[in-house]
C-alpha cells in the first residue's frame, strides 16, 4: 500500500471526500489559531504507534488551518482502550484533543469490558494502513531457524500481547494455529517495545509488528541473526486471490509461506477469521479520532489536514527513507465504511475468534 506524492493525486482524493463548501470552510477556519491541539496514543513512548504520531504531528501543525501547537501525550493501558474511554466519557468536543491509536477491531468485535465505547461512536479524523509482518527467534527451532519455512519444525511457540484482544499477538496467535504450530501467549506487556524486549530476552519467541518496526526497531536484532522474518501479511479475497506486495523482499506473503509448507492454499474456520483480521488491520492500521460530536469546523479542519499532511511529499520521503514504504492514507469515506464492517462481522467469525483466541496464559 503506497501513496503517491502528486499534488493532482491527493487533491482529487481530497475532493473525493468533501463537498467544496466543506474543504473552503476548513480552509478559512481560524478554529485553531493560537490554540494547542492535543494528541493522546494510548500505547507506551517509543512504540511505533507513539513515534509515528510523533512524527507525523510536525506534518499535521502545518496543514491544519491555524497551525495549532501539538502535544503528544501517551496514556498507555489495557492495549489503547484507556485512551479511546477517556475520549469518550471526558474530553471536550471542541476539537482539541484526539487520539492516535492502534486500530483494535477485536475489542469491539468480541465485547472486550475494557473497552466501554464503539469506534462508530467517536468522530472519525483519519487513518493510515501498514503492512503486518511476522517474526521470531531464531533459536524458536531446534538447530536454528535457516528460513521462513523452518517455522513448522517449532514443538512450541511463544508469543507476547498486550491483551486478549490485541490485534498483532492475535495476529501471530491464529498465523501460528493456521499453519499447524503450536502456541501459547504470555499477555500484560505495555506495547510493542515491550514485547520486543521480552523477545530479545528469550521470555517471548515470536510477534507480529509493522515493516516499518522490523525495518527500524529490530533491524540490529535480525542482522545479528537473532531474528527471521516468517511472513507478511495480506488479504485474501473468496477466490484466494491476494497481491504481493513488491516492497517487501525480507520474507513470503503468509498465502505463499503456507503454499511453501502444505502445497496448497489455507482454508477452514481458523483460516477465515484471521483473513478477517488481516483486512481489518492491513487496511487500517493506525486510527484517529475526535470526541463523539465534535464542533464541525473543527472536525472539518482537522480531517483536511490529516489528509493532507499525509499526502505531504516531506512526510512521504521520510517514510520512505526509513521504512522503505510509505504509510497509505485511509480516507474518512473509507475509514468509516471499514468501521461500519467491523459492526457487521459474521456470527461464524466471531464464534470462531473466541475459540481459538481462547484464555491466554
Amino acid at each position: 500500500m503506497r501513496l503517491t506524492s502528486s499534488v493532482a493525486g491527493w487533491t482529487a482524493a481530497l475532493l473525493a471526500t468533501y463537498w467544496p463548501a466543506d474543504v473552503a470552510s476548513a480552509q478559512s477556519s481560524n478554529v485553531y489559531a493560537g490554540k494547542t491541539l492535543r494528541i493522546i496514543v494510548g500505547l507506551e513512548a517509543g512504540g511505533t504507534a507513539d513515534v509515528f504520531a510523533r512524527g507525523f504531528a510536525a506534518h499535521l501543525k502545518k496543514h491544519i488551518p491555524g497551525n495549532p501547537t501539538i502535544v503528544v501525550q501517551n496514556m498507555p493501558s489495557a492495549g489503547g482502550s484507556s485512551a479511546i474511554n477517556y475520549l469518550a466519557e471526558r474530553a471536550a468536543p471542541d476539537g482539541l484533543t484526539i487520539i492516535y491509536n492502534p486500530f483494535h477491531p477485536l475489542a469491539q468485535a468480541l465485547g472486550d469490558q475494557a473497552l466501554r465505547t464503539r469506534y462508530d461512536q467517536l468522530d472519525y479524523v483519519g487513518a493510515t494502513g501498514d503492512i503486518r509482518v511476522d517474526y521470531m527467534r531464531t533459536d524458536t527451532v531446534k538447530g536454528g531457524a535457516k528460513k521462513p519455512s523452518d517455522i513448522i519444525k517449532a514443538d512450541m511457540v511463544i508469543v507476547g500481547q498486550q491483551s486478549s484482544t490485541d490485534f498483532s499477538g492475535t495476529l501471530a496467535y491464529l498465523g501460528l494455529q493456521v499453519l499447524g504450530v503450536k502456541a501459547r501467549r504470555i499477555t500484560g506487556y505495555r506495547g510493542g517495545s515491550d514485547i520486543f524486549l521480552a523477545m530479545q530476552r528469550g521470555e517471548v519467541q515470536y510477534h507480529n509488528t509493522s515493516i516499518g518496526t522490523f525495518r527500524t526497531r529490530s533491524a540490529a536484532f535480525i542482522r545479528a541473526g537473532d531474528g527471521i522474518g516468517v511472513s507478511y501479511l495480506v488479504p485474501v479475497d473468496a477466490n484466494g486471490n491476494y497481491e504481493r506486495s513488491r516492497f517487501v523482499t525480507e520474507m513470503p506473503a503468509f498465502p505463499d509461506l503456507y503454499k511453501k509448507i502444505h502445497g496448497k492454499l489455507p482454508s477452514g474456520s481458523t483460516w477465515d477469521a484471521f483473513n478477517w483480521l488481516t483486512n481489518q488491520v492491513g487496511e487500517m492500521s493506525f486510527i484517529g479520532l475526535a470526541p463523539p460530536s465534535t464542533s464541525p469546523e473543527a472536525l472539518a479542519a482537522l480531517r483536511l489536514g490529516f489528509e493532507r499532511a499525509s499526502h505531504d511529499p516531506d512526510f512521504i520521503k521520510e517514510s520512505e527513507a526509513k521504512n522503505g514504504i510509505a504509510y497509505s492514507y485511509v480516507s474518512v469515506r473509507r475509514g468509516e465504511a471499514i468501521i461500519r464492517a467491523l459492526a457487521e462481522v459474521s456470527p461464524e467469525v466471531i464464534s470462531t475468534l473466541r475459540t481459538a483466541i481462547g484464555p491466554a496464559n
